[in-house]
């Protein structure tokens, strides 16, 4: 665990890849949790509407099991937060926001 999400505008002129790399790389740089553990991945919107003057928008959801204080979710975020600007995108919306998963209903199976 984490789970990372990254949902976006389909006009965002970065490549799906450059995205989940720079989420990716954030989160391993909290050294919050294991590098095996860490699963980003993406997927675009054609059709959205924004209530801003943005064109555009970048959002993170950060699934992960509870326990971690809300001072490692603020460092989480503002993490893949700073990541993301720093990729010099314009007129776009980013946010971020990390969410506990129900750890008492959460199920896994890996297949082999």
């Amino acid at each position: 665990m984490p789970h990372c999400i990254i949902e976006y505008s389909k006009t965002v002129e970065l490549s799906p890849s450059r995205l989940v790399e720079a989420v990716h790389q954030a989160v391993l740089e909290t050294a919050l949790f294991d590098a095996s553990h860490i699963k980003t991945r993406a997927m675009a919107y054609e059709h959205y509407q924004l209530a801003d003057n943005s064109k555009e928008f970048i959002h993170v959801t950060v699934r992960l099991h509870s326990g971690r204080t809300i001072q490692q979710k603020q460092q989480l975020t503002a993490m893949i937060l700073q990541s993301l600007e720093n990729l010099s995108l314009t007129k776009i919306t980013i946010t971020v926001e990390a969410v506990d998963i129900d750890s008492n209903s959460y199920a896994k199976l890996v297949i082999v």
